[in-house]
């Protein structure tokens, strides 16, 4: 499970570099806080980090859960794919929004494999 841990780690510092580019983007386009709105390329910023955070919030806990039921090196391998394709998600919608496509698409599904993964896993250790 360490290198579950690891790679969850890696994870949690791309998604505090991605704050990194919000506060960035607030300072160039002279966003100030608590606004949420603005230049688009300080919002397309903005939700780059903000669906991060919700994407964090179903790979953390399945990557742990897959990890522990079904197979530590395969939920890091897959935890290395969803840390790649935020990369991919982040680049393509920093350049435009409809660029984010393949991104989202492959961290949906890392996290519905690591989701149903991990519910199959836990049914059979109770059963």
């Amino acid at each position: 499970m360490e290198l579950v841990s690891a790679v969850i780690l890696v994870a949690l510092v791309e998604y505090i570099v991605f704050s990194g580019l919000v506060g960035r983007a607030r300072g160039k386009y002279k966003v100030a806080a608590p606004a949420m709105t603005g230049h688009p390329d300080f919002e397309r910023a903005n939700r780059v980090h903000q669906n991060t955070l919700e994407s964090l919030i179903v790979f953390i806990p399945a990557a742990w859960i897959f990890g522990l039921y079904v197979s530590a090196r395969w939920a890091a391998a897959l935890g290395v794919v969803f840390i790649v394709a935020r990369v991919i998600y982040a680049i393509g919608y920093l350049r435009a929004a409809e660029k984010r496509g393949p991104g989202a698409g492959i961290t949906g599904i890392v996290n519905i494999v690591l989701v149903v993964g991990a519910l199959i896993g836990v049914v059979r250790a109770l059963l």
